[in-house]
């Protein structure tokens, strides 16, 4: 019965003897170098400054802004020039019409003028296309209804005399954006337009009333686009047509 007993016992000890030594292999030990829990909350010292960082002035050490892209004193990113730089070619960086460029940006940063200006002067030459033709639906999506109202009436006067026009573009030879204006959501941008155009308006009976089916002229327009910034719709407008000079 001692030996039982003594043989159950030696048994026990050997498997307390096997679960701490595994236990011990499994988390660790003590070493006395142990740092304490992390306090989540806990003020920390900053980290010491690298060479570089030690001439920064005192205002960009407590700069802790996050910068959005496209913010409007976001820094100049991966080496793009400034808008005004990029737009040179349009008009001087500190001219009026940068500045209103700049400001259609701010709300819409996709714009570009040297892309509307390639849209203004295909917009330019379907008006004035439709307009000889007396397309009136394709007009009434590119015109302002003031605008749309003048041009409709000169197509019924015309079409009550019976008479054509016909104008065909040799060129365009300017398209500069001659003002910029902002005001809230409202943008306009004017457009001096100077090309070659060759225009006719023939009678009932096929005779030349007015123009030359031969002859080009030399056409200045100064045309004023307007659209509401942030709107879904695309679209440009016509707001405004007067002759230059």
């Amino acid at each position: 019965m001692q030996n039982s007993f003594d043989m159950t016992t030696l048994v026990f000890l050997a498997l307390a003897v096997f679960v701490a030594w595994k236990l011990r292999s499994v988390l660790g030990q003590k070493t006395g170098s142990e740092q304490p829990p992390a306090d989540p909350f806990a003020r920390r010292e900053a980290p010491p400054m690298r060479p570089d960082q030690a001439q920064q002035p005192a205002d960009a050490k407590r700069d802790n802004v996050i910068r959005l892209p496209g913010a409007a004193n976001d820094p100049v990113a991966n080496g793009a020039e400034p808008a005004a730089e990029r737009w040179k070619d349009i008009a001087p960086p500190d001219s009026p019409i940068i500045a209103g460029i700049e400001a259609i940006a701010r709300q819409e940063p996709g714009f570009d003028p040297h892309d509307f200006l390639n849209g203004a002067k295909a917009a330019y030459e379907t008006i004035v296309t439709a307009f000889a033709r007396g397309d009136r639906k394709t007009l009434k999506g590119l015109l302002a209804k003031e605008v749309y109202d003048g041009f409709e009436q000169a197509i019924t006067d015309r079409e009550k005399r019976n008479e054509k026009a016909e104008s065909s573009f040799v060129s365009i030879d300017k398209a500069e954006i001659a003002a910029v204006d902002v005001k809230a959501k409202t943008a306009q941008v004017t457009i001096a337009f100077a090309s070659q155009l060759i225009s006719v308006t023939r009678d009932a009976q096929g005779n030349v009333v007015d123009g030359s089916a031969d002859a080009v002229s030399e056409v200045n327009d100064v045309w004023t686009f307007s659209r509401q910034l942030g709107s879904r719709d695309p679209n440009w407008l016509l707001v405004a047509t007067e002759s230059g000079a």
